[in-house]
């Protein structure tokens, strides 16, 4: 019976670590932003950490186009663009992904591939089928 309860113990330790491997920085395929990829209570969340041209006009590029008008004057750097992912055993789902580009939130699923090297972004409305992909590379 002991065997048997460090066994559980310990495949849950490894299935911990295996949704942990998500976390670090991340680069967007345009190689402009880095996405910083953190966790809080068990759940997964990604914020603007680096922007390649993070002025325009001499001031903080702000969250110009969001929905909501008093978020308008927030800046762009440190706005945390990926809400609460949780990990399946293989990819990380029911989380929500912002682009401050379009202000626009969309649902969310991402998996890795290459190694823990890229992961893809999979965005989308109602299903997943009716969405939009790219590929960010981790920062080394």
């Amino acid at each position: 019976m002991t065997v048997i309860m460090l066994l559980c113990v310990a495949s849950l330790s490894v299935f911990a670590q295996k949704g942990d491997d998500i976390l670090g920085k991340w680069l967007n395929p345009s190689g402009e932003d880095q996405i910083w990829i953190y966790k809080v209570s068990g759940k997964y969340f990604g914020k603007l950490g680096w922007i390649k041209v993070p002025n325009e006009d001499g001031h903080p590029k702000m969250d110009k186009n969001n929905p909501d008008p008093a978020l308008r004057t927030r800046p762009d750097l440190n706005l945390e663009l990926l809400k609460d992912f949780t990990f399946d055993g293989k990819s990380w789902e029911d989380g929500t992904i912002y682009d401050p580009k379009s202000g626009k939130t969309y649902s969310c699923k991402m998996t890795m591939t290459d190694n823990n090297n890229t992961l893809k972004i999979r965005g989308y409305i109602g299903i997943s089928l009716f969405g939009r992909t790219e590929v960010w590379t981790r920062v080394k």
